[in-house]
């Protein structure tokens, strides 16, 4: 399928002097016109002077890379062809705009694009390194054929269905710790045994017509760190200790934490990196090559939300980067 958005071309995104006592490094869509120069959709959304706060201090802890697109071709082993045609070109509804949250734009496609060939390049750099990061991605929302919940194309899912089909994977963890629950995710591989979905969610939240995923953990609103982690502990620890993955994603949301606009469980920031600091201490413990996407973030208090993306980095490059000799 020809490509009808143009994108900036993908560019260095920080000095070539700088250097950073680790191997790792994350991909953003965030620097391209559909971020920089349209506003953002929804005013729940992080606006475009603090996108750059985030960027730089991501930038601080990694190198930072401009996503490059996704194939078509590979959206299509996901989703419907004849619904990619369609919104490829504009031709959606008021009904499926209502449904995915906001107008459509070419800069919806674009966005998609750069957000699941983030994750793509993560998942790519997961397989040699250890770990890949997107700061961005989780469209959790999207299903074969239609768009939900500010979600078009369903990147994680695209990406876990390369590794199944090009032999690198055999089973694949998606770990869903955004607040609300994955359902287009649970559906598009709810007849898939080669991957568990896991989703860790606020029980009376959107979706209001939930999936079944391979685990559901539905938590009562106001839930804070210390039953949210129990839950992790006792719940889903088990479960996937049982499946044993070879390759892991991770949808870290940050609208989890107390104040979030769109959440409505409390936790805080540091019960977050609790949990960030669990998931990614288990993987490099395993030697699970695991993929980290930011998912949701709708905070009232938008530096809590920039923090909480802050500790996510440091989280995953401090358990799988190697520790100096003492």
């Amino acid at each position: 399928m020809p490509a009808r958005i143009a994108v900036r071309s993908r560019r260095p995104a920080y000095p070539a002097s700088v250097t950073f006592p680790h191997r790792f490094r994350a991909y953003t869509a965030f620097r391209r016109a559909a971020y920089a120069q349209v506003a953002a959709p929804r005013r729940q959304f992080l606006p475009r002077e603090l996108i750059a706060d985030l960027l730089a201090g991501a930038q601080a802890r990694l190198p930072l890379l401009d996503a490059p697109d996704l194939d078509w071709a590979l959206a299509e082993r996901v989703h419907d062809p004849a619904f990619l045609t369609r919104w490829q070109g504009g031709q959606v509804t008021r009904a499926e705009e209502r449904a995915l949250g906001f107008p459509w734009t070419p800069a919806v496609v674009q966005r998609a694009l750069g957000s699941s060939g983030a994750t793509l390049a993560a998942t790519r750099d997961a397989l040699t390194g250890g770990l890949g990061l997107n700061l961005g991605g989780g469209t959790h929302h999207a299903y074969a054929d239609h768009a939900e919940g500010f979600s078009f194309l369903n990147d994680v899912a695209i990406s876990a269905r390369w590794l199944l089909d090009t032999g690198q994977a055999r089973r694949v963890l998606i770990l869903d710790l955004d607040v609300h629950q994955g359902n287009g995710t649970a559906a598009i591989f709810a007849s898939e045994a080669r991957v568990l979905t896991v989703s860790v969610h606020a029980e009376h939240n959107y979706p209001f017509r939930k999936e079944r995923s391979g685990l559901d953990v539905a938590l009562p609103d106001g839930t804070g760190d210390h039953a949210y982690l129990h839950a992790l502990d006792t719940q889903v620890a088990p479960v996937v200790a049982a499946f044993q993955p070879d390759f892991a994603f991770y949808l870290a949301g940050a609208d989890v934490l107390a104040g979030d606009q769109l959440g409505r469980l409390a936790l805080t920031l540091r019960g977050a990196q609790t949990r960030d600091h669990q998931v990614f201490r288990w993987a490099a413990r395993t030697r699970t090559p695991l993929v980290t996407v930011m998912a949701g973030g709708y905070n009232r208090d938008p530096q809590q939300l920039i923090q909480a993306r802050w500790n996510t980095l440091d989280a995953a490059v401090g358990a799988f980067a190697p520790q100096p000799a003492r």
